[in-house]
């Protein structure tokens, strides 16, 4: 596929004959309809059906596990992972660990997992809350899902000319622990000028359900700004990110669920209001995510904790 996604023609060794591929406008014609290009644009978010293959899913799965069974965390780096207004500012943008995280894979961990002495009380599978934040850069499974022809063509369906993969995650929300996401808008902590140009790839690796914690939207809600955003503080200050402005009261009743079926995938505009409730059931919620911006006429804000470095700039979603 050329750089216009135009089809192109692979010889098979052993063959006599040419495979025509798929252009990625074509592997997304039944992915992404003009109905639902219209239903991402009025509500700020959309499921798709059909991104991965049950197989892909589970492929992504164990090679998390093998990342996991691998992993060696320092001490100092157990924190927990949270979303609770002053527990971010605790845990989470505080610790040097996360704010460096951008151009790396690391861990953060689910409450209760650890006993006092940092000793794991659940097992080590079990107790993460999330993998983040460059596993599009490094993992090459991770990599070619997201750059592949049926995530390039979503973004060209949306018109987006020149987007760039900003962070990934795998997300666990483990059985009975796996905790709930506050109401809250991807803009707060992925913020750009002018607003509007963030979205999120939102791919379920296992069934998400009601009862498992799937999300939930406020159907509209990404024409309204943001009230809060997370920042950097002054360098040599502490804590090392803080919040402006609040978050909403938002009604209850509003909530829209969005259950997706594995290898499903949800579109997610990054000023629409969302959440999960905490996972009660016995079956995990495993999911890959990650976003992107239409970097043409953007301006990323240098008050992100999340910044491009000279390891890792932002890549260009369609490049391999």
């Amino acid at each position: 596929m050329d750089g216009n996604g135009a089809c192109s023609l692979q010889f098979v060794p052993g063959d006599t004959h040419c495979v025509r591929l798929m252009s990625s406008e074509e592997t997304t014609m039944d992915l992404m309809s003009d109905r639902d290009v219209q239903k991402y644009l009025e509500d700020g978010y959309v499921v798709l059906d059909g991104l991965l293959t049950s197989q892909e899913c589970d492929e992504l799965r164990q090679r998390m596990a093998e990342i996991v069974d691998q992993m060696d965390v320092p001490e100092h780096c157990r924190i927990t992972f949270s979303t609770y207004h002053d527990e971010q500012l605790k845990t989470q943008g505080n610790a040097d660990y996360f704010i460096t995280s951008g151009d790396k894979i690391r861990f953060f961990f689910e409450k209760g997992v650890f006993d006092d002495k940092g000793e794991f009380l659940v097992p080590k599978q079990r107790s993460l809350n999330k993998v983040g934040h460059a596993l599009h850069a490094y993992e090459p499974l991770y990599k070619k899902v997201t750059h592949s022809p049926k995530v390039q063509g979503i973004a060209r369906k949306l018109g987006l000319v020149n987007p760039v993969i900003l962070q990934s995650m795998f997300i666990f929300k483990q059985p009975g622990i796996g905790g709930e996401v506050t109401p809250h808008q991807d803009a707060t902590f992925l913020y750009t000028e002018p607003l509007g140009r963030v979205m999120g790839m939102w791919i379920a690796l296992e069934d998400a359900t009601v009862n498992n914690g799937c999300l939930w939207f406020i159907p509209g809600s990404h024409n309204s700004g943001i009230s809060r955003r997370m920042v950097r503080t002054p360098p040599g200050t502490f804590p090392l990110t803080d919040f402006t402005g609040r978050e909403q009261e938002y009604d209850a009743g509003k909530f829209v669920a969005a259950p997706v079926k594995k290898g499903g995938v949800v579109l997610i505009d990054g000023e629409v209001v969302h959440r999960s409730a905490e996972n009660t059931s016995e079956d995990s919620r495993h999911v890959y995510t990650f976003h992107i911006m239409e970097s043409q006429d953007t301006r990323w804000s240098p008050e992100n904790w999340l910044q491009p470095t000279e390891e890792l700039p932002f890549p260009a979603l369609y490049s391999k």
